[in-house]
């Protein structure tokens, strides 16, 4: 009598690949979580430490220093289309235990020091070689949480799990940016950090659980022969990069995280200085917009499973960013109600351009280029995360000094480093309507649904 074969793996059962999804998306909370920490306390940092503007720049800047100068991030992906998302993530989620551990040491044991290093004091110095590790960790955890999603969900429900991975690592920022003033100034500054440490810790051990269902679906697969994953050559590098579909995501990409992450990282000490809300709840509106990508990103991503037209959402995500941050730079717009208006509005952008983007990869490039398209195309982001904060500390730095409060920290007006981000956005509009005509040129299915019926 002949055997019947199971055709069904891990990834065709939905209590699975929804787990699998949940457990992956405990480690990116724990790093969203960190990487926004710091943001709230810009002005604390220059009271209780003596960072200026300059210095907290160079600090949020050092993010994306590595990826950018050391190539990390496609160093991060050959390795990962080379040895796997388990070997990578696991390396990824050290990192960023490690760089945290630095920040949390030079904050706490080095904070306030007059030594200088290299033209910085010692403390920043330390802090910003903490987080460059971080970021390393950082990104190649999120190109490898998305590779992994590509992989669990393909011909599912890929934009929605994509959203909703995004939705709860907005978690985590919006949990930094309602926390981080209240806890340092209930206990101490470095607090917030140590509490990221642990979060990090526990979200490492959360990888290597999700490493074993990996496994598992990886023996399933090959034993059914259905990885549809050719070996990873270098000469894919060559078809990525000469593909005008991944020259204009990319670009995309840094110029519309571009207006997002340095923005925010600036936009408690803008709340106080123009709008006059109180430090304790500015840091919770400016994570209004990670509260928004909660509820709405999975939104996005179910109607764009079904329904598809992600260039269009794109372009209408770019649109709503002008909108908001040329209002944003209008001196005579002060009223903290449209201050709040504003930052959901960001947050409704916030969700609509990356529950289109990253699954608009998956359908370009196929799967075992995936990982080192994704690492080119964060590489590229990150050469806007690392820029973008340190021209806008030197902006602020030497052109938009008001005054100072009263304890010594530098007031700033915002209209200036607005119009840039303004300027960026308008950009990404520009770029996004090109990729609606590459879609219709090329026939990469940006507008069709994601899901297979």
């Amino acid at each position: 009598m002949e055997q019947k074969v199971n055709t069904s793996t891990l990834r065709d059962s939905a209590i699975m690949r929804w787990s699998a999804l949940g457990v992956i998306a405990l480690t990116m909370m724990a790093a969203y979580y960190v990487n926004d920490v710091m943001a709230p306390l810009q002005t604390m940092l220059q009271e209780n430490l003596g960072w200026d503007g300059s210095e907290y720049g160079f600090y949020t800047g050092a993010y994306s220093f590595l990826n950018v100068f050391l190539l990390m991030l496609i160093w991060g992906g050959l390795i990962m289309d080379r040895f796997g998302v388990r070997f990578t993530g696991k390396l990824a989620t050290i990192l960023m235990v490690v760089g945290t551990l630095m920040e949390y040491y030079g904050m706490n044991y080095m904070g306030g020091s007059n030594t200088i290093i290299m033209g910085y004091k010692s403390d920043v110095l330390m802090c910003a070689a903490g987080y460059a590790i971080f970021g390393v960790g950082a990104e190649t955890a999120g190109i490898t949480v998305t590779k992994i999603i590509a992989r669990w969900f393909r011909g599912k429900e890929m934009a929605l799990a994509m959203g909703i991975q995004v939705a709860l690592a907005r978690i985590g920022s919006q949990a930094a940016y309602s926390l981080a003033i209240p806890i340092a100034k209930r206990f101490e500054i470095t607090t917030p950090v140590l509490i990221g440490l642990v979060l990090l810790v526990v979200g490492m051990i959360s990888f290597f659980v999700f490493a074993v269902m990996d496994k598992k679906l990886d023996a399933q697969e090959s034993a059914m022969d259905d990885t549809d994953e050719e070996k990873f050559s270098f000469a894919d590098v060559k078809n990525i990069i000469t593909n005008r579909g991944f020259w204009l995501i990319s670009i995309l990409c840094v110029l519309f995280y571009s207006c997002i992450f340095p923005f925010q990282k600036f936009a408690s000490a803008l709340m106080i200085t123009k709008y006059g809300i109180d430090p304790d709840f500015a840091g919770t509106i400016v994570g209004l917009p990670a509260l928004g990508a909660l509820l709405l990103t999975p939104i996005f991503g179910g109607l764009i499973d079904r329904k598809g037209k992600s260039a269009s959402i794109m372009m209408l995500g770019a649109a709503i960013l002008i909108g908001v941050h040329f209002t944003y730079a209008i001196p005579s717009i002060d009223s903290w109600v449209i201050a709040v208006a504003l930052m959901i509005l960001l947050g409704i952008a916030f969700s609509l351009v990356p529950s289109a983007m990253w699954p608009a990869v998956a359908k370009i490039f196929p799967v075992r280029q995936l990982g080192t398209a994704y690492a080119l195309i964060f590489f590229i982001q990150n050469i806007g995360l690392w820029g973008i904060p340190t021209l806008m500390g030197y902006v602020q730095e030497h052109y938009c000094v008001v005054g100072v409060n009263e304890n010594g920290a530098a007031l700033y007006n915002y209209t200036l480093p607005m119009i840039i981000f303004g300027a960026l956005a308008t950009a990404s509009f520009i770029v996004a309507y090109l990729l609606l005509r590459a879609d219709k040129k090329y026939g990469y299915g940006l507008e069709l649904p994601n899901i297979k019926k």
